[in-house]
């Protein structure tokens, strides 16, 4: 399942009920206590409720004030199971069941009641259901009352197998025709739907929150929990393979238990007819593993630095963007990260976005963080930003509207005061600041000359976000900066270049600030096919003109998949083909040489830029 909507009501700083939609990788970006925080926290009490854990202080204090004393998180979940397993081995469908609202989607609402004690937990399934009389309560009926209810209403026999609960509510509602659907919450913690909410837990995402703000303590969980979380996964992963094991133990001990009633019946007949074997809770596989890391000269890990323990979670994020990149059978994930800035270095912090964005593009796997540090969000395109601020008291998440940039913009600024290049290099998005980092250092290598634009602190590539780019040239949000500005931007179409007017009017600002447009399509043509190759395994033939993302998404879909590229959504085109991109920017742009550099570009497109910047830094 991928989780789609997030809705917050009465949680802190969150009165009215806000709406959050998620994307694959989501940056919260605001002012220190602006809220952001809460969204990743509320989450993590929906999840787990351990390391943060729901109080009764939690309750807005407006709500409060207002004599309400519930607080609400729901998820909405899209990618549902193909079938539900209430009744043992006997499969049913969330729709079958009515349980999916009106887009098709799964939403699970927790209500937490805060009275005197610790908030108490209810869990609803909010649903377009049956409201009809007699339809409307049979998820929660036991198999004997919904064998009444089938008398009752006279429902053939010859339509259900009554020893089947499934069975006997596709019956019943067939029976009564007209179900009046509408929007419903059904309480599933409780009767009988509590086997189907059961079932639904164990489809559930995990939710892995990294905080900011952790404490040095012997269990320190910032250093614990991504072993926790290998663990926790790997379980899920074998979960399959689990349960073939729990249903043989299980067995075995219902026949031992069996035998001893057979005994007990010689005996006493009635007392062992009353007596039915019954396991009372499912195993909990994760207790019975537990993985730290341990240093070799006996110095506690949470005892280091929080540099050192936050370089170990990197790299933890970083084996795991490489691990669930090449599996495709990971169970869903959802990773919630607090301020990767804090206590890091510079160049720690990129290669953490990094991981995260790779993370993000693999399957059953999102990512969201946390920031209030704006050049951070700016290694990430605009549509995945998500501005947390107040307005009036409330906590407002915008995401997705036109004023986001200068919203930002105008609360923490574009870049932090220590960062003062002197020549910005603006780019469309995060994939060409990997290809210009690759590309010059490998040509700076051979021209001494010329910049290598990853190392040389006299530049810095910063990304305008692709179809913002406009609003970024037009409204000149970096202009706040005092420093100069070069821009590159992909050409996309020759005969009606969309970044045409943008150049023009970067050129227009003269002293240092320029700007050029590339020669041919995208970064991506710029690129050796003996480097493609070398990466992919295909061999292609492009021109200048060439889509060479979408050919190699496809040639590699063709390659693995028996289905045909054609049979694809545009969605799931798209999504393959920035993963292509994503590919072809960094590793096939850092392992080509000077030599085929040379040969891909031979009017010296990219050379002849180097050297533009050169001269604006020298």
């Amino acid at each position: 399942m991928r989780l789609k909507t997030i809705k917050v009501k009465n949680f802190r700083g969150f009165k009215p009920e806000t709406i959050i939609d998620i994307e694959d990788l989501s940056v919260f970006i605001g002012k220190n206590d602006a809220g952001k925080s809460t969204i990743l926290e509320a989450l993590e009490i929906f999840f787990n409720n351990s390391i943060v854990k729901i109080e009764k202080d939690d309750l807005n204090v407006r709500a409060k004030a207002g004599g309400e004393n519930k607080i609400e998180i729901s998820c909405i979940f899209s990618d549902l199971p193909a079938e539900l397993v209430i009744d043992a081995a006997n499969p049913t469908t969330l729709q079958a069941e009515y349980l999916v609202n009106t887009g098709g989607d799964l939403e699970i609402k927790k209500v937490y009641t805060c009275g005197a004690a610790a908030p108490k937990e209810e869990v609803f399934i909010v649903a377009h259901h049956p409201t009809c009389a007699h339809g409307n309560d049979l998820l929660l009926l036991k198999r004997n009352e919904l064998r009444q209810r089938a008398n009752e209403l006279a429902v053939p026999a010859g339509n259900y197998n009554g020893n089947i609960n499934s069975s006997l509510r596709s019956a019943i509602w067939a029976f009564l025709g007209n179900l009046a659907l509408a929007q419903k919450e059904i309480q599933v913690d409780k009767e009988d739907a509590k086997k189907a909410w059961d079932y639904i837990s164990k489809w559930m995402p995990q939710y892995a929150l990294f905080k900011s703000d952790r404490e040095s303590t012997d269990g320190d969980k910032e250093v614990t929990n991504p072993m926790k979380i290998a663990v926790s996964n790997a379980i899920a992963e074998l979960q399959a393979e689990l349960d073939i094991i729990q249903q043989r133990v299980m067995e075995k001990a219902v026949e031992v238990a069996d035998r001893t009633l057979d005994k007990l019946r010689e005996m006493n007949p009635t007392l062992a007819n009353e007596l039915t074997p019954e396991f009372k809770a499912e195993p909990k596989w994760a207790g019975l593993f537990s993985l730290t890391l341990a240093s070799d000269n006996n110095i506690p890990i949470n005892k280091r630095g929080s540099g050192v323990r936050r370089l170990i979670i990197l790299n933890f994020f970083r084996a795991e963007a490489e691990r669930r990149r090449s599996e495709n059978n990971s169970h869903a994930i959802i990773y919630g990260f607090e301020e990767p800035e804090n206590s890091q270095h510079p160049d720690h912090q990129e290669l953490l976005i990094k991981a995260f964005r790779e993370l993000s593009e693999a399957d059953n796997t999102q990512v969201l963080i946390t920031t209030h540090n704006p050049a951070l969000a700016g290694l990430v395109n605009e549509d995945k930003l998500f501005f947390v601020t107040e307005d009036n008291g409330e906590v407002v998440v915008k995401s997705k509207h036109a004023s986001i940039l200068r919203d930002i913009a105008d609360t923490l600024g574009m870049l932090p005061e220590p960062l003062k290049p002197r020549l910005l290099i603006c780019v469309e998005g995060p994939n060409d600041v990997e290809f210009f980092k690759h590309i010059s250092r490998t040509i700076s290598q051979n021209r001494a000359d010329l910049p290598d634009l990853g190392a040389d602190t006299r530049t810095a590539i910063f990304p305008l976000g692709g179809g913002t780019l406009k609003d970024w040239v037009t409204h000149d949000y970096l202009k706040g900066l005092g420093t100069a500005q070069f821009h590159i931007y992909d050409l996309d179409d020759d005969a009606n270049p969309p970044y045409q007017q943008q150049r023009d009017n970067v050129r227009a600002r003269g002293g240092n600030n320029w700007a050029e447009l590339t020669v041919k399509r995208e970064t991506e043509n710029y690129l050796h096919p003996d480097s493609i190759n070398t990466i992919f395994g295909h061999q292609i033939v492009f021109g200048d003109m060439d889509d060479v993302p979408l050919m190699i998404a496809q040639a590699v879909h063709d390659a693995a998949s028996p289905n045909p590229w054609a049979s694809l959504s545009p969605e799931d085109q798209a999504k393959k083909a920035s993963k292509a991109k994503r590919r072809l920017n960094r590793e096939v742009a850092s392992t080509m040489t000077f030599a085929q550099i040379q040969a891909a570009d031979p009017n010296s497109n990219i050379i002849g830029w180097l050297e533009l910047i050169r001269d604006r830094i020298n």
